[in-house]
C-alpha cells in the first residue's frame, strides 16, 4: 500500500472533509480527491461515504483508519527512539504541567537548564488538562496526583508544602485573626467546590475552619492558583498558597505557622517506552536538583 495514499487517507478521515484535509496537508481538494480515489480502487472498496455535510468512513475505511493510526504512532516512536539514542543531548522536548507551577517554579529556573543543554528546544504546555504522553501529546509530566496507568512511569519528584496567607494591607485593614473562631469573620478564598482539581482537597482548610461555603459572601472560590495567589497580592483574603511562594514574597504574611496543612506530591512522569531518552533523563536530573523549598517550621516562629 502506498504511504503517501495512507498519510492523506489518514488525514481526510480526521479532517472529515476534503476541504479541511486540504488545509492541513497544503494540496488542492482535487488531488486530494484523485488519491483517495485511487486507494479505494487498489483496496477494491469505498471508504468514504460522501454526503453534502462531509465525509463520512465506512466501515471498511474505519477499520483502515485505526490501522492506519497504529502505524504512524508506531513510526513516531521509532522516530523518537532513534532520536533518543543519540548520544548527545539534543532535539525537542516538551513539558506539560499546571501554568502556576510553571511561573513560580519551572520558569526561573529553566534558563539555568538552557545553559546547561543548549542543543535542547524545550516546549512547556500549562494547562489543567491532563496531556496524552503515550500519543505524544507531550514528552513528559509535572503532576499531582499519581495515575493507575502501567504503561507511564511516575517518581516522585518534590513534596509541596502550604502555608496559609494574607497579604500584610489585607491585615492592617481587616485585623489579625488569633484563633480560629475568628476565620469565620474573614475573607476567605477556596476552590469551587465540586469542580475539576489537578491536585487533592483544595479546600482543606475552609473546612478545618468550619467555613460554611454555601451562600456566604465571605468566601470567594477561584479554581486558578494564579488566580488566588493574585487575590492574595491584592488584599482580598485569606488562603492557602504554596511555602516556596510566601516564603519569598515580602508583601505576604504566614500565619498560624505551626498549622499543618496537607501537602501535595508533585510527580516526575513520562512513558515506559521513553524509559532510554537521554533528554527525559536529564531533565529529571535538573529538576530532582533544583526542587521547589521544604517549609522548615522552626524558620517560621
Amino acid at each position: 500500500m502506498d504511504w503517501d495514499k495512507l498519510r492523506i487517507f489518514k488525514a481526510v478521515a480526521q479532517a472529515g472533509s476534503f476541504t479541511n484535509a486540504s488545509e492541513t496537508l497544503n494540496l488542492s481538494q482535487s488531488a486530494i480527491s484523485r488519491q483517495i480515489s485511487t486507494l479505494e480502487t487498489s483496496v477494491g472498496m469505498p471508504l468514504f461515504h460522501r454526503h453534502a455535510r462531509g465525509l463520512t468512513l465506512t466501515e471498511q475505511g474505519d477499520m483502515l483508519f485505526q490501522a492506519s493510526c497504529d502505524i504512524f504512532k508506531r513510526l513516531k516512536l521509532v522516530e523518537t527512539q532513534l532520536s533518543d539514542s543519540n548520544a548527545l543531548p539534543t532535539g525537542s522536548l516538551t513539558i506539560t504541567t499546571l501554568e502556576f507551577t510553571a511561573s513560580t517554579w519551572l520558569s526561573p529556573i529553566i534558563g539555568k537548564f538552557k545553559d546547561k543543554y543548549p542543543d535542547i528546544q524545550l516546549t512547556m504546555l500549562l494547562s489543567d488538562r491532563v496531556y496524552d504522553l503515550e500519543m505524544r501529546e507531550a514528552d513528559v509530566a509535572l503532576r499531582f496526583q499519581k495515575s493507575d496507568n502501567s504503561d507511564l512511569i511516575e517518581r516522585h519528584l518534590a513534596t509541596i508544602d502550604f502555608v496559609l496567607c494574607a497579604s500584610k494591607i489585607y491585615l492592617q485593614k481587616n485585623g489579625r485573626p488569633k484563633a480560629i473562631k475568628d476565620f469565620q469573620s474573614h475573607t476567605m478564598i477556596g476552590f469551587p467546590p465540586n469542580r475539576h482539581t489537578p491536585f487533592p482537597k483544595p479546600n482543606w482548610i475552609l473546612k478545618y475552619f468550619n467555613i460554611e461555603m454555601e451562600n456566604n459572601p465571605n468566601v470567594i472560590f477561584i479554581n486558578s492558583m494564579q488566580a488566588r495567589y493574585g487575590a492574595i497580592k491584592s488584599d482580598a483574603g485569606i488562603s492557602t498558597l504554596p511555602y516556596y511562594i510566601a516564603k519569598h514574597d515580602d508583601d505576604i504574611e504566614i500565619l498560624f505557622p505551626d498549622l499543618e496543612i496537607p501537602s501535595i506530591e508533585m510527580y516526575f512522569v513520562y512513558p515506559q517506552e521513553r524509559r532510554n531518552s537521554k533528554r527525559i533523563a536529564i531533565l529529571k536530573e535538573f529538576l530532582f536538583e533544583n526542587t521547589p523549598d521544604k517549609h522548615n517550621y522552626s524558620d517560621l516562629k
